[in-house]
């Protein structure tokens, strides 16, 4: 239960990241960089969480 919790948050989480990033950003290229960015985050957080 906790686990799927943990996973659905990430994940609403994720989208959530992505849709600010392709708002915020001016290019492709930059749209690439930021979604790796929040992507690392993501994983970061995860990593801290194990």
């Amino acid at each position: 239960m906790l686990k799927k919790t943990f996973m659905f948050l990430i994940t609403t989480l994720f989208l959530a990241g992505t849709v600010a990033t392709l708002t915020g950003c001016n290019t492709i290229a930059g749209a690439g960089q930021d979604i790796e960015k929040g992507g690392k985050a993501i994983k970061d957080e995860a990593n801290e969480k194990k």
